[in-house]
């Protein structure tokens, strides 16, 4: 162990892994490990979700949130133009799904102290048959 791992582990900070391929995994206590996967699950699923539900109300003229959208833009006195409140509803959709994706991609780089990655026991024999 060198110093300068030392100096971060009696800090109690997070120490960062660089393997082969340049991907970094940032090692956080267990505690935390579990907060950041519980939290950033709940979080992707809720944008993927959400997102896809904002491509139906895009695409259908008679979704139901479609129909709340233009009322209440509606009740402000603007009559919405429905082919740009599509596109505008599609836009979000997929950008509520990509923030889901990032998320849930950014949460992978995380893990345990003795946690092993999956590249490093790909060397080793399978014994299935």
């Amino acid at each position: 162990m060198s110093d300068s791992d030392a100096a971060t582990e009696g800090r109690g900070t997070a120490a960062t892994d660089t393997d082969e391929g340049g991907r970094r995994d940032v090692v956080v206590p267990l505690r935390l490990y579990k907060t950041i996967t519980v939290f950033s699950t709940l979080i992707a699923a809720a944008s993927i979700l959400a997102g896809f539900i904002l491509l139906d109300a895009a695409t259908l003229q008679v979704s139901v949130l479609r129909n709340l959208i233009v009322s209440a833009i509606e009740a402000v006195g603007v009559t919405p133009n429905q082919d740009l409140l599509g596109g505008l509803l599609a836009i979000a959709g997929l950008g509520l799904m990509a923030f889901g994706s990032g998320v849930f991609i950014l949460s992978s780089r995380f893990r345990a102290a003795g946690m092993g990655n999956a590249q490093e026991d790909a060397d080793e024999e399978s014994n299935n048959g």
